[in-house]
């Protein structure tokens, strides 16, 4: 008769449950295994299979009792851990999404928005086409994989347990946010400024000939200019997108290793 431990009982769970955590988190807070159409079934089958398949490989687990506070701070640091991956690869990703939001106002095309039930929030039509097609293309580039390769090294870099960490990480985290508006506005900036130029354009007109008011050929000639030249910006966006992708897993590789401590 095979009897077990409570001893072995004990390192088993501990073994799974805390990187389960840190995977948990990743799943929570990333933009293509978080999205509110994922089932949440499906999400925690994948964080289980994936703690099956990392564990074996983990380095030794600290020797805290599962069921003590030092174990509960133990699952909170693992959830902190994922969930700042997570929210590196989403902040990498809503670029093209803010791109989509100033191109959309200089269109006129504030009024086309729909409730966007992954964010809760009323999102433009553009924005939305924009962030679907980044994700294709996110897919398409195998970035998820890398996602998952560089979570598997984080536990050779953060072991699990470290219990310190650098707090200048989490300050680079925070500047790494003003990517979103730094790069959004690079991708839109030539719709931004042609529109602009032809808003200009036709306020002169407007000024010389009253008689052609702004609602009568201002809306369809910005409709149509974005149209065009968005048509021209699509011939370009696999080389940004590439280049963001690129920078944005450059970034979470660095963030790993800074969160670590000099000490470690």
């Amino acid at each position: 008769m095979v009897e077990i431990t409570f001893a072995q009982l004990h390192g088993w769970l501990i073994a799974f449950l805390w990187p389960f955590c840190r995977i948990t988190g990743l799943m929570m807070t990333s933009p293509i295994w978080g999205h509110s159409s994922v089932p949440r079934q499906a999400k925690i089958g994948l964080a289980g299979a994936l703690t099956v398949v990392v564990a074996p490989v983990l380095p030794a687990m600290p020797e805290v009792p599962l069921m003590s506070w030092a174990g509960f701070g133990i699952i909170v640091e693992q959830l902190l851990i994922g969930a700042a991956i997570g929210l590196v690869m989403r902040v990498t990703l809503v670029v093209v999404q803010a791109a989509g939001e100033f191109i959309g106002l200089k269109m006129g095309l504030a009024f086309a928005t729909f409730f966007d039930p992954s964010s809760g929030t009323n999102m433009m039509v553009l924005s939305r086409i924009l962030y679907m097609i980044t994700l294709l293309m996110f897919l398409a580039f195998n970035g998820h994989l890398v996602v998952i390769e560089i979570l598997a090294s984080s536990f050779q870099t953060l072991p699990i347990g470290l219990g310190r960490y650098d707090p200048a990480a989490f300050e680079m985290l925070a500047r790494y946010g003003g990517t979103i508006f730094s790069s959004g506005m690079l991708l839109a900036l030539p719709l931004v400024a042609a529109l602009m130029i032809i808003n200009l354009s036709l306020g002169i007109l407007n000024r010389s000939a009253p008689q052609l008011t702004i609602f009568s050929i201002g809306f369809p000639a910005q409709l149509t200019m974005g149209v065009a030249l968005l048509m021209v910006l699509m011939t370009d966006l696999d080389r940004f997108l590439e280049r963001l992708f690129g920078q944005g897993l450059a970034f979470l590789r660095g963030f790993i290793d800074t969160l670590a401590p000099l000490t470690h």
